[in-house]
């Protein structure tokens, strides 16, 4: 047969099989490759990336064509090989199933904190709704989906950075309101130093030794890795603040705009606690008012301070007259008081120690009672308010030395001008001066119930949207850390309860 003949017999071979291919896929699998057409069909138009539509080919020849070998396995005449690449397949197709259930639908959470107590308990696992707001098409859609950023044992990056994809929120069933108890991305989490990480956040360290020391010293520190958006480290906290509103706190109340918001019900502050004539509190006592054992702590009074206890009703200066720090709601207050007997005095918010509340040099007289009451700014529209305001998309703000030590981060790391700086009294923006700068994205304002023992927007500041996860829906389980299996660690009162109690109200 001449060459000629071959090319003319090759395209027909080719439609031949093609048709014998067709006609002897067997019907039940056409019945499950149109439901799973139907099904991506759907996913692409919500996507709203018809590119991603040209994946249905790859569908056709894996229900229907095989072209592709990915069965070879099944024809092996190994038993070992069969039964090995068996498990394989499932393990592989169980995988696909859990990344696209995570990364559209929810996935599992776990309270690592107190900061939401009494809301949600260290231990609680919830059940995190990502189409609640609307689920994010994910910055790096190549990572393994049991984990956040590293892979234990092994501990190396759980995602491949390249390729990365723009910020994408598909369609969901609302937008955060405020009270709503919200998983999202810790914001100040995009750079790391990977020995401090459970410690304190990058821009903490810096500010508090130094960025060349930070950045110099890898034996303390370690290495200083940058993260993309949907690989940092999940934090759950309440939107209280919403895009273009002021926030300020006077006396431990939030106000918005000028209002003070009802109190919730599970709010805690921090109290020093005594029992009658200064007798130690037993184990049962703090069971009863709900308080952990790292939550409880022991006040030991100096000699030159006995006085000032003593005037606030507590005995104190004798051995044996325990002085207890602890956060307590007003429930709590409340049964210690009726139920104890017991002296409980509030904290003042200045016997706190602050840390670095944000933002770096605005906040420094502030404290997380008294917050934002003495900052006075005005937005591109010339209003002025007391408080701080919350930037929302399309928000105009006038750039001066004081608006750009509180939003330059937002206009930096999170919108994309990284060039963006201060020289003098001018900004320059894309290299060239500005005098206002409009928002891209809506930010929130994230607090903890547990308000004085909570690390949340106090300390760094707004949540962009495209940081935001999703809303947890209810608690699946719930473990007291500290009891044992026989003694009610299992918390069966929590299991399948609503995540954010407030919702009840």
């Amino acid at each position: 047969m001449d060459t000629e003949s071959q090319n003319t017999n090759t395209p027909r071979r080719g439609r031949q099989d093609f048709a014998s291919r067709i006609r002897n896929t067997k019907k039940t699998r056409w019945i499950r490759f149109s439901l799973v057409s139907v099904i991506f069909f759907a996913w692409v138009a919500w996507l709203g990336n018809w590119w991603v539509a040209l994946c249905w080919l790859l569908l056709f020849d894996i229900y229907i064509t095989g072209y592709i070998p990915l069965t070879w396995w099944q024809k092996s005449k190994s038993a070992v090989v069969r039964s090995v690449m068996s498990w394989v397949d499932a393990i592989v197709y169980a995988l696909v199933l859990v990344y696209f259930v995570f990364a559209f639908i929810g996935q599992n959470y776990e309270i690592p904190s107190s900061s939401l107590e009494k809301s949600l308990l260290v231990g609680d696992y919830l059940w995190v709704n990502k189409m609640a707001y609307g689920p994010r098409v994910p910055n790096t859609p190549i990572h393994f989906p049991l984990v956040q950023h590293t892979i234990p044992i092994i501990d190396t990056k759980s995602y491949i950075e390249w390729p990365q994809w723009d910020y994408h929120r598909l369609k969901g069933f609302g937008k955060v309101e405020r009270g709503d108890i919200v998983v999202f991305n810790f914001p100040a989490g995009d750079t790391v130093a990977t020995k401090m990480q459970t410690m304190a956040d990058y821009y903490t360290l810096v500010r508090h030794f130094g960025r060349e020391v930070v950045n110099s010293s890898k034996n303390q520190f370690g290495e200083i890795i940058y993260r993309p958006v949907d690989r940092r480290e999940n934090y759950v906290k309440r939107a209280l603040g919403l895009p273009g509103e002021v926030f300020e706190i006077i006396d431990g109340v939030i106000h918005i705009n000028g209002e003070p918001l009802p109190q919730p019900k599970n709010q805690q502050f921090n109290y020093w606690v005594q029992m009658p004539d200064g007798a130690p509190m037993l184990p049962a006592d703090f069971e009863r008012l709900g308080v952990s054992v790292d939550d409880r702590y022991v006040i030991n009074p100096a000699p030159e301070d006995i006085q000032s206890w003593r005037s606030l009703g507590f005995a104190a200066g004798n051995p044996g007259q325990t002085i207890y720090y602890m956060p307590m709601t007003r429930a709590m207050v409340e049964m210690a008081r009726s139920e104890f007997n017991a002296t409980v005095v509030r904290v003042p918010a200045q016997r706190e120690v602050e840390g670095y509340l944000f933002p770096a040099g605005v906040a420094d007289s502030w404290t997380r009672a008294d917050y934002a009451t003495k900052l006075s700014t005005t937005l591109g529209n010339g209003k002025n308010f007391r408080g701080i305001w919350i930037p929302k998309k399309g928000g105009k703000i006038k750039l001066t030395p004081l608006t750009w030590a509180i939003y330059n981060r937002c206009i930096r790391n999170y919108e994309g001008h990284f060039d963006a700086r201060l020289e003098g009294d001018t900004v320059y923006i894309d290299n060239k001066p500005a005098r206002e700068y409009t928002f891209a994205m809506d930010y929130y304002y994230m607090i903890g119930d547990n308000r004085d023992n909570s690390l949340d927007s106090r300390y760094w500041g707004f949540v962009p949207e495209d940081h935001i996860v999703g809303k947890p829906m209810i608690i699946l389980a719930s473990f007291d850390k500290d009891k044992g299996w026989l003694d009610g660690k299992l918390r069966t009162n929590r299991i399948l309860r609503r995540a954010n109690p407030e919702e009840d109200r």
